[in-house]
């Protein structure tokens, strides 16, 4: 039985949802990254960067690259690039919407009645908790 095309985008979505797995496909948008070098940015054992990078490995986003003793990783296309671009994009506006309502709400606190040194409601002054 065929697996449908949610299905397979929540998996994939699901395998990206660890901060490791992020931090690693960023630092390999610019090109292939020694292990050694992955390892010396990110803070993490590494038996646990290389089971990360296993699971990134199985699911086809990234490719091993042995040249003498020495193990890169790169991205296996750039469209795992154009991902991590657009969520940046999401974040940044939904970020930028949450500190326009952050200040609008410390600019309603500043400019609310107090009535000794207590909120009131609209109605009838009667204190809000």
């Amino acid at each position: 039985m065929q697996v449908p095309l949610y299905q397979a985008k929540a998996d994939f979505f699901r395998m990206l949802g660890h901060p490791v797995r992020i931090r690693v496909l960023e630092l390999l948008q610019h090109g292939p990254v020694p292990v050694r070098d992955l390892l010396a940015d990110i803070d993490i054992e590494p038996s646990s960067l290389s089971q990360q990078l296993a699971v990134l490995r199985r699911s086809g986003i990234v490719v091993s690259i042995r040249e003498g003793s020495t193990v890169s990783y790169a991205l296996a296309g750039g469209d795992v690039a154009e991902l991590l671009r657009a969520a940046r994009r999401i974040l940044t506006e939904l970020l930028a919407g949450q500190n326009q309502l952050l200040s609008q709400l410390q600019q309603a606190d500043t400019a609310a009645p107090r009535a000794g040194g207590m909120l009131t409601d609209q109605a009838g002054g009667r204190p809000t908790a």
